[in-house]
């Protein structure tokens, strides 16, 4: 899995607004759809046991390493366009769409499968 500069960025401005700057967030599969996992996020503080961290411009990114195998290939973006503005795994492989996209919206707990 790959983190870009934009979603560094603005993962980092959320932590900051919640008073938060030290924490990092989690990255975990919420569910399973027809067109694959989908994808949660929360705030993290620590590493637990079982996680990889991976760090992007001064972000910690908490993976435990079951669903850092469904990343794979894929790569953590943001997004903000007409559409909406969230967070998006592009990449991978789903049944739902050719690029293997999956998203979640800003404001949003969890991620579901763009399709």
């Amino acid at each position: 899995m790959t983190i870009t500069e934009k979603a560094a960025e603005k993962a980092k401005t959320i932590l900051e607004g919640e008073g938060k700057a030290n924490w990092g967030i989690r990255i975990f599969v919420a569910g399973q759809s027809c067109c694959g996992p989908s994808f949660g996020l929360d705030l993290q503080e620590v590493k637990m046991p079982d996680d990889e961290v991976i760090e992007k411009n001064g972000l910690k990114v908490f993976v435990d390493k079951q669903t850092l195998e469904t990343l794979t290939d894929r790569e953590f973006d943001y997004y903000a366009g007409e559409e909406g503005e969230g967070f998006i795994f592009t990449g991978g492989v789903s049944s739902c769409s050719p690029g293997g996209s999956s998203g979640c919206g800003s404001g949003s707990s969890g991620c579901g499968s763009r399709g």
